[in-house]
């Protein structure tokens, strides 16, 4: 009984081990966000990094570095590291003068002196009349503008970046003249920790202003601003005096920095950004036309039941057994349903590209409901499509060959190299020549060679061979049965009307009716795409997967 009885404590001492290992690692665990960086805490006086990143217009699409316009630079410019997502998507960050220190305000602080002659002033006019913003960073959070709305729930919605001017008339003249934002009013808001003392970064705002700055004698580094004066404790609260773009004019740089301490916590900081403002118009066009979609669908669906209904009655109160050898109806083509089509090779291609692309978007929206695909990692999205896309193509030579061995083919290497190449090859020429385009424009959108080689070795080194692989393990399982048996000699189809072809019938054997197709499409593209052209969202993840 005793040796018994020390057995079992000794076998529970053992399985305690394990249980002891894990809540001592549990205890000693620091949470952080898991989708973005970790999180940065800061003491008072701690210097900020102020980043800035590309120029952007929702009028032309094409980004530009901030440095392309004549703006105030550091001693030494260096582009900070990007990601494959970041460089497709034209970002280019890049340090900037701007020199914050935590919880120490600034007012009035000149940044830079700049003349201006008339290529100056015509590369601001051209950006300004094009409305294009700047964006910058300050800890992973962008450059927010906030703008009070009262007909929303939310009284503050948000645009990324500021417009680098406006255009605008004084009183009584008609001339249209051009006004430069050269004054930033910054907010930094941040939430302090009781027990460390430290603190984080929740918020990054900014207000623009266009003022004609003043001071007395002659510019110097020890100039101080009539107009602005920190001693004085007199700060820029409008832009009553702007400051136009004139040939041969100056123009002083300035900021404020203003910081402001919040209950939101580091967790929860990209709630606010993620405010949209056209939420009810999108939910709206969408629903509507899918309704529209749902009910014409119904209709067809249910002539076509009606008629199905009517040759099942028919074929039920047949007298003899010779009228019911006899094939009428739907069963006319039984025999032909299954049979290959004129261009299979083709149709098999467009099946595993169609697999390929399936499986990216439903990975993509997996990452993206759990969090991995958060707007804190910028350019990940992007990232996690073209690798996701690459990783899919062994589903892709699996469902291509493995339809092409159903269809009775032999030669799968065949198609397992159209399916690795032939709607690639389509998508990168088109890619070439926009880049191409886009290079000429000097845009940042511009896609460099180096990235530019990446992505050619992620399509034949990984995709190609995936695909194969994926096409040698199709055509070696065994292949779908046809449910019905084929007939050897295919029905003659007879003629059709002039008025029952594709072109006039819009679809020919569609179930649903054509007409509102358009109408969806055009409500869910506007939907997807017009709230990221409009700097309104940062996550688009979350529109992708409505549409689709």
């Amino acid at each position: 009984m005793e040796s018994q009885s020390r057995s079992i404590h000794n076998k529970r001492s053992t399985a305690m081990i394990p249980a002891l290992l894990f809540l001592s690692l549990i205890h000693g665990v620091h949470c952080f966000y898991l989708p973005g960086v970790a999180p940065e805490d800061f003491q008072k006086g701690d210097p900020l990094k102020v980043k800035v990143n590309k120029l952007t217009s929702i009028k032309t699409q094409l980004p530009y570095s901030y440095y392309s316009l004549p703006f105030c630079t550091p001693e030494k410019i260096v582009d900070s590291a990007e990601n494959l997502g970041e460089v497709l998507r034209g970002d280019r960050i890049e340090n900037s003068p701007y020199a914050f220190t935590m919880q120490e305000p600034q007012l009035c602080t000149v940044l830079c002196r700049i003349m201006i002659d008339a290529k100056t002033a015509k590369q601001f006019k051209v950006k300004i009349d094009d409305e294009y913003r700047v964006n910058m960073i300050l800890d992973n959070l962008p450059l927010v503008v906030p703008i009070k709305r009262l007909d929303q729930a939310s009284n503050t919605v948000y645009q990324l970046g500021y417009h680098i001017g406006l255009k605008g008339q004084y009183a009584g003249n008609k001339e249209e003249k051009y006004f430069i934002h050269n004054h930033l009013a910054f907010t930094v808001k941040y939430h302090r920790d009781l027990r460390t003392g430290s603190s984080r970064i929740v918020g990054f705002e900014v207000k623009p202003y266009s003022v004609k700055h003043e001071y007395e004698g002659k510019w110097s580094e020890k100039t101080r601003l009539t107009t602005c004066d920190p001693h004085a404790k007199r700060t820029v609260v409008n832009s009553n005096t702007p400051l136009e773009v004139e040939v041969n004019k100056e123009i002083i740089f300035s900021y404020d920095v203003e910081y402001q301490e919040s209950d939101v916590k580091w967790a929860s900081r990209w709630d606010s950004y993620l405010l949209m403002s056209d939420d009810q118009i999108h939910w709206f066009s969408i629903v509507n036309s899918l309704m529209i979609v749902l009910f014409l669908t119904g209709m067809v669906a249910m002539i076509m039941l009606r008629t199905l209904y009517r040759d099942i009655s028919k074929y039920n109160e047949l007298e003899t057994q010779e009228e019911a050898l006899e094939e009428t109806g739907w069963k006319l083509v039984h025999g032909d349903v299954f049979r290959p089509p004129s261009n299979s090779d083709l149709l098999c291609v467009y099946v595993g590209t169609g697999v390929q692309f399936l499986g990216m978007v439903l990975v993509t929206m997996i990452f993206a409901v759990l969090g991995f695909l958060s707007p804190s990692n910028r350019g990940g999205l992007m990232t996690a499509m073209l690798l996701l896309w690459v990783s899919m193509g062994i589903f892709a030579g699996y469902a291509s060959t493995n339809l092409y061995k159903m269809f009775k083919g032999a030669e799968w290497k065949k198609i397992a190299a159209k399916t690795a190449f032939m709607f690639p090859a389509i998508v990168f020429v088109i890619f070439f020549v926009l880049n191409a385009l886009i290079w000429g424009q000097k845009s940042s959108g511009a896609v460099p060679f180096g990235t530019m080689f990446a992505l050619v070795f992620l399509w034949f080194g990984i995709s190609v061979p995936l695909v194969i692989v994926g096409g040698y393990v199709g055509f070696k399982k065994p292949a779908m049965e046809d449910p019905v048996k084929t007939n050897k000699i295919p029905r003659q189809i007879p003629e059709q009307a002039c008025y029952a072809v594709k072109i006039t019938s819009g679809g020919g054997g569609h179930i649903s009716h054509p007409a509102p197709r358009p109408c969806t499409y055009s409500s869910m593209l506007y939907s997807t795409f017009s709230p990221s052209w409009r700097s309104l969202s940062l996550f688009q993840a979350s529109y992708t997967l409505d549409t689709c």
